[in-house]
């Protein structure tokens, strides 16, 4: 990888990088959104040859803003989203292509 990491403002540039490399595979991190007791945030991320595109989605309302992905809420009234919501997401928006999704957390 030599271009470093190139941030994605929308997630219909970042489909189409996904389509243009053709992507087998990708990672993605759910992370804490505002207030930070919320898991209210995605980050997607596409490792290619060239790059690795970061693309980034945050809460508004009940929804992730640029994606749609509705958040969920616990019996203790706090917002999230699941492992389920981002792999669904995706592998619907990406019309039937095989696509694997890894999961990642860091410390």
């Amino acid at each position: 990888m030599s271009g470093g990491v190139i941030r994605v403002d929308s997630w219909e540039e970042f489909k189409q990088l996904i389509k243009k490399h053709d992507a087998r595979e990708m990672a993605y991190r759910i992370e804490m959104g505002v207030p930070a007791r919320h898991l209210t945030a995605l980050r997607l991320i596409l490792p290619t040859s060239k790059a690795q595109y970061v693309f980034t989605d945050t809460a508004s309302g009940d929804r992730l803003r640029k994606t749609g992905i509705k958040l969920r809420v616990d019996k203790l009234g706090n917002m999230h989203i699941s492992d389920e919501d981002v792999i669904n997401f995706v592998k619907s928006e990406m019309g039937g292509k095989e696509i694997k999704l890894y999961s990642y957390w860091t410390m």
